[in-house]
């Protein structure tokens, strides 16, 4: 049996679906009630767990756990301007995470899979000027920002694992992330506090729907991406290989550029024949920056690599979406997103997941 924390979420609804359809047993968890509704629904097993509160473990199946998926937390992308809250991170992503390991080694849960953000690494981007990111490189924090809180909770959390790596013999597998595209309930999220639809998708709509799509600032400048089926990948194999720990770049391993990245979807979304045109807007900022992963270590150690490219991952996010995948939890995570602007003493979601 393989439990998963953060079930409810992106990556977790992926994940849990996968590892059904080879054959593992699963036990979902999350501290969503639509995430309860949803697994009801696939005949799931699902239990109402805050990873913040330790009793809630009691809830969990104690025996034949050969391993544990650790995907709950709390991010800038699930949490609005008047929830923000720096004791939230800690109590979430490091205190929830001891909890969990804590967990494993009192039931002897031999292995851990915890994802985790690349943010930890802002401040070698510029550095790096493009030169791919080694999981030796180490990781520096941007201590302004969104992502602050959260990137100081994930690396204690990431310390965490390997404590209990070192002292306790729990095969502690960390998976580093960079941004995760693939269709799915996330798609509406908060940046700086504020709901918006995700850049990737707002590109999508304007190409189907035949309008311009801007390019603001530089079309050159690149980053590095990874589809979620690739990921859910990377996972499947890190909990199948034995004797395995420590920290593994999970990305594309490539630079994509803003250029890139419009021409295929124009490619794949546009009307044939009608495709939209790209409009070109230098004087307009957009505030990334370039970064990209080195996956050798994923590839020779986990035997992982990329299956997607780019313009495969836009076709497959089609077919998903025109098929109603997750239709419930979309249409669910729209109606919470909407009432934590409208009620402040509303409890966003604080594990559905990176």
């Amino acid at each position: 049996m393989v439990i998963v924390f953060g079930a409810g979420g992106f990556i977790g609804t992926y994940l849990v679906d996968q590892l059904i359809a080879d054959g593992i047993e699963v036990f979902a968890t999350d501290v969503s009630e639509l995430a309860a509704e949803y697994y009801n629904d696939l005949d799931v097993s699902y239990a109402y767990l805050d990873i913040t509160q330790k009793d809630h473990f009691d809830n969990l199946p104690k025996e034949n756990i050969e391993a544990v998926v650790h995907l709950a937390c709390i991010q800038p992308a699930s949490v609005s301007e008047r929830d923000y809250s720096a004791t939230d991170y800690v109590m979430v992503n490091v205190i929830g995470t001891l909890n969990i390991l804590e967990f494993c080694r009192e039931h002897c849960v031999p292995k851990v899979v915890y994802a985790c953000s690349h943010r930890n690494t802002q401040g070698l981007w510029a550095d790096k000027a493009g030169e791919p990111i080694a999981e030796s490189d180490g990781r520096s924090i941007m201590y302004t920002g969104d992502y602050t809180m959260f990137s100081i909770s994930e690396s204690a959390a990431t310390d965490c694992v390997e404590h209990y790596t070192q002292k306790y013999g729990v095969e502690g597998i960390v998976l580093r992330l960079p941004p995760v595209y693939g269709f799915g309930p996330h798609l509406e999220i908060f940046k700086d506090g504020k709901p918006i639809v995700t850049g990737f998708l707002a590109l999508i709509e304007k190409a189907e729907q035949g309008d311009p799509i801007p390019l603001w600032g530089d079309p050159s400048v690149s980053r590095d991406i990874v589809y979620v089926k690739d990921v859910v990948a990377a996972i499947a194999l890190a909990l199948r290989r034995n004797g395995v720990t420590g920290l593994f770049n999970i990305s594309s391993g490539k630079l994509l550029s803003l250029q890139q990245q419009a021409e295929c979807v124009v490619r794949v979304f546009s009307a044939e024949g009608a495709p939209s045109e790209i409009r070109y807007e230098p004087e307009k900022s957009h505030y990334l920056d370039t970064f990209v992963y080195d996956i050798t270590k994923a590839r020779d150690v986990l035997g992982w690599q990329p299956k997607y490219s780019f313009e495969e991952m836009l076709c497959d996010f089609r077919e998903e979406r025109d098929g109603g995948r997750f239709a419930f939890l979309i249409k669910k995570r729209k109606a919470i997103m909407a009432r934590a602007m409208t009620n402040k003493s509303h409890a966003v979601d604080t594990a559905t997941g990176k």
